[in-house]
């Protein structure tokens, strides 16, 4: 680990320190590591790269005006192509330059691409720091919301997260939280239109695409839990019918068994990589996706992943 997180842990990072160049043999330590403590940046750039002539200026600009509260990685994606390949293996964003992607405690935050103006970056790396602690509007009443949806009370939950977006329009927590609520109590059409009203500014963030897609994944659970008796006693016959544990493994995550339903993907994964065209490890990143970054079983089966893929 970088000598900068060796500190003791009431010491400020300097903001000198907080701008600095990364390589695949220190990614895990200044990126991965570094995030359960600071939140970090990735730029991923080239040299051939112009729009990245203007937007790491503009990076580094902000992270020095964050003065030590956000750290910037720089990437020469030329220098690292192993590093880029596992990354986009594993299912971050990494078809073009300039990529820019968000650490906190250990996951993916959120990402752009592209060269945006300084107003934006600015605001991206507000909500990277409002996510990593600072108070914003409606962040009790999501806190509490969180609270009641671990609770399983789906109806309370929902209720905050409709408050906390009348407070904050611009909050994709609390639009992505009163989707998943509503999914959570069987009401799909509503969580449908609900995605009709979201802001076009935050449509593509992290948080709204994992609801949208555990909203896809809702309606496909549906079908399979029909017909999971039949799977299974398909895969009895023939632990190797593929398509079978495929199904299954949607069937097991619609009934809340993420963990069994992504160990279903990662055996297809693990004995025959290639399957119809890598579509068990592509449903397992819809499912992390879906779950969330922070979820338990994503973490948990992301490091299976990367033990099978990185072998």
């Amino acid at each position: 680990m970088s000598t900068l997180f060796s500190t003791a842990p009431d010491a400020a990072p300097q903001p000198a320190s907080m701008i600095m160049d990364g390589d695949q043999a220190n990614f895990m330590a200044d990126v991965v590591d570094a995030s359960r403590t600071i939140p970090v940046l990735v730029d991923f750039w080239a040299t051939w790269c112009g729009p990245c002539k203007t937007l790491t200026p503009t990076l580094e600009k902000v992270t020095r005006a964050a003065q030590g509260r956000v750290k910037l990685v720089k990437i020469d994606v030329d220098k690292n192509r192993e590093l880029v390949s596992q990354l986009a293996r594993m299912g971050l964003p990494m078809q073009s330059v300039p990529t820019v992607v968000a650490f906190w405690q250990g996951q993916l935050a959120d990402t752009f691409s592209g060269a945006l103006p300084e107003s934006q970056v600015k605001q991206f790396v507000d909500a990277l720091l409002k996510l990593a602690g600072s108070s914003a509007p409606g962040a009790d009443l999501l806190t509490e919301a969180k609270t009641y949806m671990e609770m399983g009370q789906p109806e309370q939950a929902a209720s905050l997260y409709a408050a906390a977006v009348q407070q904050d329009r611009d909050k994709p927590e609390g639009w992505a939280g009163l989707i998943r609520a509503l999914l959570a109590m069987g009401d799909e059409e509503q969580a449908q239109d609900i995605i009709a009203e979201i802001p076009a500014a935050i449509a593509e963030h992290a948080e709204i695409t994992g609801a949208k897609a555990a909203l896809a994944l809702a309606a496909e659970g549906r079908k399979a839990q029909a017909a999971r008796a039949g799977l299974e006693a398909r895969l009895e016959a023939d632990p190797n019918d593929h398509e079978a544990r495929y199904e299954l493994a949607t069937a097991l995550n619609a009934s809340g068994a993420r963990e069994e339903a992504a160990d279903a993907l990662l055996y297809i994964v693990k004995t025959s990589r290639a399957w119809n065209e890598d579509a068990a490890r592509l449903q397992l990143l819809k499912f992390f996706e879906a779950w969330g970054f922070d979820d338990a079983a994503t973490m948990a089966s992301r490091r299976k992943l990367s033990a099978l893929l990185f072998r």
